[in-house]
Order: structure tokens, then C-alpha cells, then sequence
């Protein structure tokens, strides 16, 4: 059958546009007249307008002859006939909408130059229209195997009227005979439609979780179904093999599964519980433990005294009343001194016989018995500790403690202090000892230089005072030391 004839063999009717040369256009009324078809001279109601794409006829035919109300009236160039004859068929003119042609745009990521022409050419044979801009185009064909084909994708995902297609989309729509976009494929977004668990419940699963209830909680009216520890219990049976089931769910959703569904579960687990009729309290029942030996009680033994810690009978006042009979309850009353009754002899450490409730806390007791004495204090009117007392012979004598502090000093600033009969005396204070320098350089008493200082507070203005007082007794003449002038002029006073 010719390419050019439709089902009922009729002949395909071909218009040529009338200044496209003579040559080309004797050559294309020898093709169609040969494939079948035939060529009119006016432009028919239905089938193909041979233009010269570019050109004004072209336009101007487009602008007169494209009309709504002739659906099969189709513009293409004058290569048309030739493609339909390379291809061996009538090419569909697919890429045609209720507006016209569909306007494409070849995006500069198809470098081949080549490519580039034979696609246009493609999509001009099929009824399209290459030659639109980015912005305006309704599909854009570009080269999958770069980025900006992704990058393309993702700008115009959003934007309801615009596709982004592979170059070889063309070829596949033209071999179907059918406009066909690339499908959009769903994309689970992630997480669970409502109401849906992620692994379904089995009625397997439900006969198993009833079984394991009707094991550990038989009887409803003990309470417990709903818990959470006995869904955890079921997860952990893991471990053993013929519960390999539990893992296809979390404890929580074995859980909501039977709180979610307890009015039918229940039913199956009384069911179940017939069959078996367990007792209450059997054993592996859930919140049923084994109920814990009772502790037997030993009799504190009576804890011997140290022979350091034996006392004189006369020196105490009460007496020791042994009560105990290895009852739990046993009291040892405390034994009472005075101090008139305690030997004037060093004191031995003496600890209070009481009743202990552990060994433990004896052991406490023990290591307060070693350190009571080191670390005891004086108490109203009792005398101080043995440590809080001098010795005699280190604070010497009824000597003032003053002088006895004085004299304390530690051996390596015995070098650096003054010595009075041998033995070393505390360094001064830096007061002190400028009082003392200021009476040996001008030759006045201490006592004099301190009293001054007292009442003036500023020990430039003593040693000034003392400077002048120094200098004025120097000029004085010496016979005013004899008897008979002494009443004529007296020598002057320091206290002023």
C-alpha cells in the first residue's frame, strides 16, 4: 500500500508553496505522485501545506489558512515528503495541540551541531515547533547525561504547563505515533499513612499474641493486659526460636494491636483458656513471683571490753546491770562518772558502752574510741583536754606569757633575732623596731620614742621630733650642769 494514501486508498492531498523553486517543486510533485499521493493547487480542506519554513509566504499562509475548524490541515516544510519516504510511512503530526504547534526548545546541553539540526528537523516533520525560547517553550529537550538536565528538573518541577524531556523523547514519541510525556512516579516520602502500621497484623499474629496472653495473664479480671511490661517480656523471648515470630512487630505495636481490638481478642484468648483451663497463681503467669525466705534473725553477741578500758569498782558511781537475754531488744545503761572519781593519772580513753545496731557500725565505733582523746574539747566548766594543757617545764614557770612568747621562736630565725642571755627572741615588729632604732641613733629611751609615736601616729614626724630634740641638747653649754644656774635654766622637757 502507498505511504501517501489513508485507509479508505484515498490519495493524500499536498499543497507546494508557490515560490519555493521550480526544481524543488517538480521533484516533490514527482515523489508524492509516486507514493500516491497527489498535488493540488489550491489549499485543501484536509492535508498537507508545503512551505519553506522562514520565509513570508510561509507566514503569510500560516496566518490565512490556519484556522480551528480544519483540525487536519497541517503545515510542514517541503522535507516532509522526503522524511515520509525515508521512513517508509506517513509521518503522524503528533506534536500539534488545540493551539497550533507545540513550542519546543533545544537547550544548548545538545552540543552536537548536527544533532541539534536533525532534532529540529524531527520535530518541524511531526508537526512541532523548535524555535521557541526557554520561557515560552512547553517542553524543553536536553542531554540527560549532564547536570543541568537534573538541575532543569527540579526548577521547573513546580510549574504546571512546562516538561523537561530527553532528545531521545522525540524519537520514542515518533515511533508510537502518540504525544506521551515522561510518567511521574510516585515517591513514598517517607513515614505511614494514617491508621496503617508498617507491617501489617496477620490473623497469625493475632493467634499467637493471644495464645502468649492466655499463657501469662489467663484471666482478665487480674489485670495486666494492657500493661507494657508484658509485651516486653514478649519481645524478649527472641532468644528462643519458636518466637522468631515477635520480631515482624515492636512491643508497643503487639500492645496497641490488642488494646485497639480487645473486645474481639479477649474472646479468643477465654477460648483459648477453656481448652487449657490453667489454675490461678500456675506457674509462669505474669505478677506472680516466688515469694522470698523469710531472714532469720541473729542474736547480737555482747562485745568484750578492752583490758585498757577496766575501771576501779570505787570509782564508779553507778553500776553495770547486764540485760542482756538475746532479745532484739537489749539495752546497756551508760556508765556515769565524776570527776572527782577519775585518777589524776593520764586518762585513758574510755568509750561508752552502748547497744549497735550493725557490725558496721561497732567498726565506726572503734575508730572513735582511738581518736576520741586527740580530738576531744573542753565542755562548761570541765578542765581542758590533756592536749589543750602546757607543760611546765616547756612554759617556764609562773613566767609572764609574754616574755614566754618572746622567747618561742623556732630555730632558723635565731640568727636573725637578737639573743638575751643566750637564748633567742622573736624578730620586732617593723614598728617596733624603727621605735627601737630611733631611740639608739638619737640616744632617748624606747619609752620615750613609743609615747610620742602613740599620740602622733606618723613615725617621720618621731624621728624628726627626736632629730631636733637631739641637736637642741647638743648646743646647750655644759655649765649650765653647776648648782648655781640650774634654777636659771632649766633644761627642756621631752614630753612637749
Amino acid at each position: 500500500m502507498p505511504i501517501f494514501q489513508d485507509e479508505n486508498s484515498l490519495a493524500v492531498k499536498f499543497f507546494i508553496q508557490k515560490d519555493i523553486p521550480e526544481e524543488i517543486q517538480a521533484e516533490l510533485c514527482e515523489t508524492i505522485t509516486s507514493l500516491g499521493g497527489r498535488v493540488e493547487s489550491k489549499v485543501p480542506r484536509q492535508g498537507y501545506v508545503l512551505t519553506q519554513p522562514g520565509t513570508p509566504e510561509e507566514e503569510r499562509l500560516r496566518l490565512c489558512w490556519i484556522s480551528a475548524d480544519r483540525p487536519e490541515r497541517y503545515f510542514v516544510p517541503y522535507t516532509y515528503v522526503e522524511a515520509c519516504k525515508i521512513a517508509g510511512m506517513l509521518l503522524k503530526q503528533i506534536f500539534v495541540g488545540n493551539e497550533g504547534p507545540i513550542k519546543m526548545h533545544i537547550h544548548p546541553s545538545i552540543a552536537n551541531v548536527n544533532a541539534r539540526a536533525a532534532l529540529s528537523q524531527r520535530i518541524m516533520h511531526s508537526g512541532g515547533d523548535p524555535t521557541a525560547s526557554p520561557q515560552s517553550a512547553h517542553v524543553i529537550l536536553a542531554d540527560p547525561n549532564t547536570e543541568v538536565f537534573q538541575h532543569l528538573v527540579k526548577s521547573y518541577q513546580g510549574v504546571p504547563d512546562k516538561y523537561i524531556e530527553s532528545y531521545l523523547w522525540v524519537k520514542k514519541c515518533v515511533e508510537k505515533g502518540a504525544l506521551v510525556y515522561t510518567p511521574l512516579v510516585y515517591k513514598n516520602p517517607g513515614g505511614r499513612r494514617p491508621g496503617e502500621e508498617r507491617t501489617q497484623f496477620t490473623e497469625e499474629d493475632e493467634e499467637r499474641l493471644c495464645r502468649w496472653i492466655a499463657t501469662k495473664i489467663p484471666y482478665k479480671e487480674t489485670g495486666g493486659r494492657t500493661g507494657n511490661r508484658l509485651y516486653q517480656q514478649l519481645c524478649e523471648m527472641t532468644v528462643d526460636s519458636e518466637y522468631a515470630w515477635v520480631t515482624r512487630h515492636t512491643w508497643q505495636s503487639w500492645r496497641e494491636r490488642y488494646k485497639k481490638n480487645s473486645g474481639r481478642l479477649d474472646n479468643m484468648i477465654t477460648a483459648i483458656v477453656d481448652q487449657k483451663k490453667p489454675a490461678h497463681g500456675e506457674k509462669g503467669q505474669y505478677g506472680y513471683v516466688r515469694q522470698a525466705e523469710e531472714k532469720t534473725r541473729r542474736s547480737r553477741k555482747k562485745r568484750a571490753k578492752p583490758a585498757d578500758e577496766s575501771l576501779h569498782a570505787d570509782h564508779a558511781e553507778g553500776q553495770i546491770t547486764d540485760c542482756i537475754d538475746g532479745s532484739a531488744d537489749t539495752t546497756v545503761p551508760i556508765i556515769m562518772f565524776t570527776p572527782d572519781h577519775i585518777s589524776s593519772e593520764p586518762r585513758a580513753s574510755i568509750s561508752k558502752i552502748r547497744a549497735r545496731q550493725s557490725p558496721d557500725e561497732e567498726e565506726m565505733a572503734d575508730d572513735e574510741g582511738e581518736e576520741s582523746e586527740e580530738w576531744r574539747i573542753r565542755v562548761g566548766n570541765q578542765s581542758p583536754p590533756p592536749w589543750a594543757k602546757r607543760k611546765a617545764d616547756d612554759e617556764g614557770g609562773d613566767e609572764p606569757r609574754a616574755q614566754k612568747k618572746m622567747r618561742t621562736i623556732s630555730h632558723s630565725d635565731t640568727s636573725a633575732a637578737p639573743t638575751t642571755d643566750g637564748q633567742a627572741v622573736a624578730p620586732l615588729h617593723c614598728i617596733d623596731r624603727a621605735i627601737c632604732d630611733i631611740a639608739t641613733e638619737f640616744r632617748f629611751t624606747v619609752q620615750e620614742v613609743k609615747e610620742f609615736y602613740d599620740k602622733c601616729g606618723e613615725m617621720d614626724r618621731t624621728r624628726t621630733r627626736f632629730q631636733k630634740m637631739r641637736q637642741l641638747l647638743n648646743t646647750v653649754d655644759d655649765s649650765i650642769d653647776s648648782p648655781s644656774k640650774t634654777t636659771e635654766q632649766p633644761p627642756p622637757s621631752t614630753s612637749s
